[in-house]
């Protein structure tokens, strides 16, 4: 099922995801070499990479980007996308003797500790409303440029952007996984360590809670519920 043909079943919602994914993440942003190889030598790149800092800092140079964008998306802030995604390095590092699959599932192992830091990142209520801050002052400054349609768009994001960060993290997470970085639901499952049943349920569940708070922010023109 694609991107759109699944989005379909939330239709409401279809219009934000486009506004969200429009503009800022029309294209990844590159903030390290990116290196290129083929599966199994980078199999074998993770298993030297447990004992060889050469080799673990080829896996960095291969899975930064991929990374740091998914922090990106989460955060909706360079600054602490950079900041977490050094954390996210730091511990596979320190735990990458406990992968034991191939180097396709080497990239939802990232995530997964990716999504545990962003979470962690976001627990705190202070840090929280800091990140809805910059979203609200960020959206500003666009609008500040913004002509005719483009106002919309912003607006889109940022209503986006705001019910995306009051969802509970699980929802946030399926979301995330699901709509930006393109997985399929078993990859998800895999990702997050739960059956695909219950991320079919989370997702659901996910998307109708985004589709209300959405509504309700057009309806009520103020803060999202």
């Amino acid at each position: 099922m694609t991107f759109p043909d699944f989005f379909g079943t939330f239709s409401p919602l279809y219009p934000f995801i486009i506004a969200m994914t429009a503009g800022t993440y029309k294209k990844p942003i590159l903030r390290q070499t990116e290196l290129t190889i083929e599966e199994d030598e980078q199999t074998n790149l993770i298993q030297r990479a447990c004992k060889d800092p050469d080799a673990f800092a080829q896996l960095y140079l291969l899975h930064y980007n991929s990374v740091f964008n998914y922090c990106v998306r989460r955060l909706f802030d360079r600054h602490h996308a950079e900041d977490v995604t050094s954390t996210v390095f730091f511990k596979a590092m320190h735990s990458l003797s406990s992968f034991s699959g191939k180097a396709t599932y080497f990239r939802s192992w990232l995530l997964r500790i990716a999504t545990n830091a962003v979470n962690d990142h976001l627990r705190d209520t202070k840090r929280r409303a800091d990140v809805m801050q910059k979203v609200v002052k960020n959206s500003r400054a666009e609008s500040v440029y913004a002509i005719g349609t483009e106002d919309l768009l912003i607006e889109k994001k940022a209503n986006l952007k705001k019910a995306l960060l009051s969802l509970k993290p699980k929802y946030q997470d399926v979301i995330a996984l699901r709509f930006f970085e393109k997985m399929k639901l078993t990859e998800i499952a895999a990702c997050l360590g739960k059956n695909p049943s219950t991320i079919r349920t989370w997702l659901n569940r996910a998307t109708t809670k985004l589709r209300k708070k959405l509504d309700a922010f057009v309806n009520m023109g103020g803060t999202v519920i």
